[in-house]
């Protein structure tokens, strides 16, 4: 089998999620980093012409966009025997995880990014409890559980593998609390698990890199991280 290989960039949030699943599954892949000080690569725009974002996953000539669809597609195709799987076997439970990973996205990631990058005080604070209501639903999620997924971490512990990191560098750089251990207490709990996992922390890029990186892209452009 050729090697995946997949586009990323070093600090993206998006990109660690396929890190982490192909790690899982015992996979070999290769990266290729996309320098942004020079645009966007042809290999990118030839490879995810419709949205021409990262990830993308080559496997074998064929080009796989947008990371939950990635996580999908990884844990689909390379399944069963000994192979760790992502998402729960029983279609419910399977269902449940898609819908919990758009939420996640939809209304925890984007929320907090919105709460960061609000400059008026009135608006952050409107954006900062909107995003606190939807944490309290992903906090109901974990309530007496390790991981999502139960003892192991699955596909929804990576679609929100961000927090631990990334959070409370968003949090920094956009004066706000989000993830009070009093108010969230399993989810900061899970949080503590997920990022002392050997695998999940080997991916997780470095912490001032991070903080230059969300700045440069909160005064440049305030739309997602």
């Amino acid at each position: 089998m050729a090697k995946l290989k997949i586009i990323v960039s070093a600090t993206s949030l998006f990109c660690v999620r396929i890190e982490w699943a192909l790690k899982l599954k015992g996979l070999e892949y290769e990266l290729i980093f996309e320098d942004w000080s020079k645009g966007k690569s042809e290999l990118l725009l030839k490879s995810n012409p419709a949205h021409k974002k990262i990830p993308v996953l080559l496997d074998d000539g064929v080009a796989i966009a947008e990371s939950k669809v990635i996580l999908e597609y990884i844990d689909e195709k390379w399944k069963g025997g000994d192979l760790y799987p992502l998402l729960p076997q029983d279609p419910c439970e399977r269902a449940q995880a898609r819908f919990w990973a758009q939420f996640a996205d939809d209304k925890c990631l984007f929320g907090t990014w919105g709460a960061c990058c609000a400059e008026d005080a009135l608006e952050k604070e409107k954006a900062v409890e909107a995003a606190l209501e939807s944490f309290t639903y992903l906090e109901k999620q974990i309530e007496g559980k390790k991981f999502f997924a139960g003892d192991k971490i699955g596909y929804l512990d990576l679609v929100v593998g961000w927090i631990p990191h990334w959070l409370g560098i968003l949090e920094e750089i956009g004066g706000m609390k989000i993830l009070d251990a009093e108010r969230f207490p399993s989810l900061h709990e899970w949080a503590q698990n997920f990022v002392e996992i050997p695998l999940i922390k080997e991916c997780l890029p470095p912490r001032d890199k991070l903080v230059n990186r969300l700045s440069l892209v909160r005064s440049s452009a305030p739309n997602k991280p």
